[in-house]
């Protein structure tokens, strides 16, 4: 009996101290990803990927011919 109050002890331990290492993980992640910005204007040869002048009824013909 007093060794599976032990064991039990023992796998509790453990057990709380790898969550407190996830959450602590967590927020240094966290932390270190608030300070990136996504949303930056690009550095270096970017070309315009989506052009607004194409016509909806254009597109939606490309998108039934092609199965985009």
């Amino acid at each position: 009996m007093k060794k599976m109050v032990w064991d039990t002890i023992k796998v509790f331990v453990i057990f709380i101290a790898c969550t407190f290492l996830f959450y602590f993980g967590i927020q240094v992640m966290h932390s270190e990803y608030e300070q990136f910005h996504r949303y930056d204007t690009p550095e270096g040869p970017s070309v315009k990927v989506f052009n607004n002048e194409e016509d909806f009824m254009d597109r939606l013909n490309i998108f039934f011919r092609l199965g985009e």
